[in-house]
């Protein structure tokens, strides 16, 4: 009954810190909403008995990602008026994106409980923690059965940061930015010498 009660108290705050994350108006409250998420999902896996899992989920995305997604909205200075001017353009796209994510999940979940094997998979016996401990059985399973999807979201990750860098380094109105190739395509008409006396200033 206890475990119970911690199970439902976990999933309750992190089903509310999601629609805080999206509902929330300033986006560094949406971004300390989705840390609390975080936790609350770490402590379901703690309950599940992935304590591996549990501590990726704090240390990296915790004490990284979150960090990191923290210090680019405060570096970007979103402007949330313009920001939310075409948010009913992209409703609809959104809203067939949501739905099409939906029918996915109904197909998934109603295979996995009308398959045929789904009895023997469930009955199937667990090797003992001495054999293969949640770390090993995780590794084998993700080096092996899925190595593909593993590089994929590596790939993911990858765009991600690059589009990072390329929204903080966008250009803005008033505001002096190096450009390296006008400095190397400076030639020497544009230098002016000036012979300065020792001890004198220009």
């Amino acid at each position: 009954m206890f475990t119970a009660l911690i199970f439902y108290m976990f999933a309750g705050l992190a089903i509310a810190s999601g629609v805080m994350v999206i509902s929330s108006r300033n986006p560094v409250h949406s971004v300390l909403w989705l840390i609390l998420a975080f936790f609350n999902a770490a402590g379901l896996f703690l309950l599940l008995g992935a304590e591996f899992l549990a501590m990726v989920l704090v240390i990296v995305y915790v004490g990284a990602v979150a960090v990191l997604f923290l210090f680019v909205v405060m570096m970007l200075d979103i402007n949330l008026v313009e920001f939310r001017e075409g948010f009913l353009q992209y409703l609809p796209t959104g809203a067939l994106i949501g739905l099409v994510l939906l029918v996915e999940l109904l197909t998934m979940f109603g295979g996995w409980a009308f398959a045929p094997d789904v009895a023997a998979a469930v009955m199937a016996p667990t090797p003992a923690l001495a054999q293969a401990n949640n770390t090993v059985a995780l590794g084998q399973l993700i080096y092996t059965n899925y190595v593909y999807l593993f590089q994929a979201s590596g790939l993911i990750l990858l765009v991600a940061m690059i589009g990072t860098i390329l929204l903080t380094h966008r250009r803005r109105t008033g505001v002096r930015k190096q450009v390296v190739a006008d400095q190397v395509a400076r030639n020497a008409s544009s230098v002016e010498l000036r012979k300065v006396q020792t001890g004198r200033g220009i």
